[in-house]
């Protein structure tokens, strides 16, 4: 699936495909609530496309098939949402809106790429480990992934059931070689 930046007419479809991607959730014991949950607001995405740090992936016929929504948070960037519309799941989507955020990461200098998410949903915690993330220890996280985690818990989100991953952008120079 090709990846581009987003742009700000883009904006306005953003929601319906978090919401979509959130119905997946349904199949989730003790998470079904969140598909009926609140999604990213339009003016949040457009801060994020303001600064660069959001994208999104397209069909063949150029119609929006997910997006990556992220914050330059120090020498990180933090992944504040990805989702794929469930229509084009399992078709390369998530692995390309990935790549093009670590791409961006690294090409700024960044030493890594963070995220919060579900330790047992399987498009969750075991996609981002097999793309090379590591889950952060809980007594490891520094302030800000620590702030993050408690926040997420006080939105309802069961706290022994989430994880901060990074993929350090080090690691992957050594990779590489």
């Amino acid at each position: 699936m090709p990846v581009r930046l987003t742009h700000t007419g883009d904006a306005a479809a953003l929601p319906d495909i978090e919401r979509a991607a959130g119905e997946l959730f349904c199949t989730i014991p003790g998470l079904e609530w969140i598909a009926d949950d609140s999604v990213m607001p339009v003016d949040d995405h457009l801060v994020l496309i303001s600064q660069g740090t959001h994208w999104v992936s397209t069909g063949e016929d150029g119609q929006l098939t997910g997006f990556l929504a992220a914050e330059v948070a120090g020498d990180a960037l933090h992944i504040c949402e990805m989702s794929v519309h469930p229509a084009f799941q399992g078709q390369g989507s998530g692995r390309a809106l990935m790549m093009a955020a670590i791409d961006h990461a690294e090409a700024n200098g960044m030493a890594c790429v963070t995220l919060s998410t579900f330790i047992d949903v399987p498009w969750n915690a075991p996609f981002y480990v097999r793309l090379g993330f590591d889950i952060i220890p809980p007594d490891m996280c520094n302030k800000r992934l620590a702030a993050i985690l408690m926040q997420e818990a006080e939105h309802g989100l069961p706290p022994e059931r989430r994880c901060a991953m990074q993929y350090r952008l080090l690691a992957r120079s050594a990779r590489a070689r």
